[in-house]
């Protein structure tokens, strides 16, 4: 028996720091994915410490969608895996995604695979159209996704992109890192305990407004830093038993699987 996805299906997380151009976009075209894709959604907007126009008008589309899109408001910049965690902590629905507020990515990309949510825990895409990016930018992922991969006994061909989680399983974890980091910290905690996952290909767009503020001197230091509390605590805690959420589609496909072998 599947592990239902209850209450309303998907809330999407969407930081968003000084994207005033971008961010009105991102949030209607992603009220058009959920009517398209039949799934009952909301948008949570991340204002992070934005100093233009980007919590204005998240706000008004809020007064225009209610119910629909709601808006969390940082004093500061705290940046995206803070942002991440706290609309993980607001979400309403019981599985969650995150689109940045850059409008680079088209939502029905991801969008499309929600019902595999009914067989997996963890959705993860990886970009097979990696002309959209700059060669730099590429190579810089690929270096990356080795080190990852080889330290971690792994094969992801990607980890930093718009994953969708059953929510339970975040919120069973006893760390959360706060940095760019966080997406693989999250899918190699989940993956390595077992945690049942499909990777699926997605198609990047090119960002419309605006520069990237992944490739930095500052996110880089926070890669390195959860890089490292990633490896201490992989190969130097103590690991304990395995147990999977109740509520997870890989507890119940494998307490499926105990009956009929049974």
């Amino acid at each position: 028996m599947n592990a239902p996805l209850m209450g309303k299906g998907l809330s999407v997380i969407m930081p968003a720091l000084n994207e005033e151009d971008n961010v009105s976009a991102a949030i209607q075209e992603t009220l058009a994915a959920f009517e398209a894709c039949g799934i009952d959604g909301e948008v949570i907007v991340i204002n992070d410490g934005s100093s233009d126009k980007t919590g204005e008008r998240a706000q008004g589309l809020a007064v225009r969608f209610p119910g629909k899109v709601r808006v969390i408001e940082h004093e500061l910049p705290k940046g995206i895996g803070a942002s991440f965690w706290d609309g993980v902590d607001a979400a309403a629905a019981d599985a969650v995604v995150m689109l940045p507020g850059d409008n680079e990515n088209d939502p029905l990309e991801i969008l499309r695979y929600f019902r595999l949510l009914e067989h997996v825990d963890l959705v993860i895409p990886f970009i097979y159209n990696r002309q959209a990016r700059p060669g730099f930018r590429n190579i810089l992922s690929l270096f990356y996704r080795l080190i990852i991969n080889m330290t971690f006994v792994v094969n992801f061909n990607y980890t930093n992109g718009t994953v969708l989680y059953r929510k339970s399983i975040l919120k069973e974890l006893s760390w959360r890192s706060s940095g760019f980091f966080f997406q693989t910290d999250i899918l190699i905690r989940s993956v390595k305990k077992g945690y049942l996952f499909a990777e699926v290909p997605y198609k990047l767009g090119i960002r419309k407004k605006g520069s990237s503020k992944a490739i930095s001197f500052p996110s880089f230091l926070q890669v390195a830093a959860g890089y490292i509390r990633l490896f201490r605590d992989f190969y130097l805690t103590p690991r304990r038993r395995t147990e999977f959420r109740p509520d997870s589609q890989t507890a119940a496909r494998r307490n499926g699987e105990a009956k009929i072998h049974g």
